[in-house]
């Protein structure tokens, strides 16, 4: 059986890296992405022209229709899904909460957490035994911002990645006993655009200091640990939350 992995976000930083490390791992790769097509062409173009195979499909994860056909594109152009990488995550401008309205609080919640809602349940739907399926693994990619807490900058995005820290413990549970696994990456201060959104594009050399390790991480250190986990080698591991966080 073919292993197809989703991932969303995929166009850049910690999505991206786990595209190309999935697919030179022998996975057929579904880049997900928002808006940035020629960003997600680049790793489908990557992946094909190192012998992959991998598609590129547009979506709000936000958006339940948009989920919906994301996966059906999936099952008609790759096939069931075996894998997904809820990875996709948006930032607003550094703030206080009190100066945080209505509008951002929806539009954080919706892609962060109700995003990877939408996307496990589809594929849980195709994945479960009970269901008819033959099994699979999701990886949920939080923050150790839910740990951290974010005050003075993304107290909204923190509080949106410890909901995916206490869904991934939920859901773990729930799917134990019908070949899921569901697990969760934290990582830490990495290198990514990420960043940018929040006004802030070099915010990773102000706080590495912090780090114990005394440096940002790598996106492809994030991907290694996400494959480990989607892998047969984590076979026993579920309801797991893994940082990648340098030691903070």
């Amino acid at each position: 059986m073919e292993k197809v992995l989703i991932v969303t976000g995929g166009s850049r930083g910690i999505g991206a890296a786990t595209a190309r490390l999935a697919a030179a791992r022998g996975y057929a790769v579904c880049v997900n992405y928002l808006r940035n097509e020629a960003a997600a062409s680049a790793v489908v173009r990557e992946i094909s022209d190192g012998g992959g195979k991998a598609i590129a499909v547009a979506g709000d994860v936000g958006e339940e229709a948009d989920v919906i056909r994301l996966f059906e594109r999936v099952d008609a152009a790759l096939g069931l899904v075996t894998a997904l990488v809820n990875n996709a995550g948006i930032l607003e401008t550094q703030t206080r909460v009190e100066h945080m309205d209505s509008a951002r609080l929806h539009r954080v919640l919706a892609v962060n957490v109700v995003g990877s809602f939408l996307c496990a349940r589809e594929a849980v739907r195709r994945m479960s035994n009970r269901h008819g399926g033959a099994g699979g693994a999701i990886v949920n990619v939080s923050s150790a911002a839910s740990r951290l807490g974010s005050p003075n900058e993304y107290v909204d995005y923190a509080a949106a990645k410890g909901a995916i820290d206490t869904f991934t413990l939920g859901l773990a549970k729930e799917v134990a006993a019908e070949g899921i696994r569901v697990n969760a990456v934290r990582p830490g201060f990495i290198y990514t655009d990420i960043h940018a959104s929040g006004g802030e594009p070099r915010r990773i050399d102000r706080v590495k200091s912090s780090v114990p390790m005394q440096r940002g991480g790598q996106a492809e250190e994030v991907a290694r640990a996400i494959l480990w986990l989607l892998s047969d080698e984590a076979s026993f591991t579920t309801g797991a939350l893994v940082d990648v966080a340098g030691g903070r």
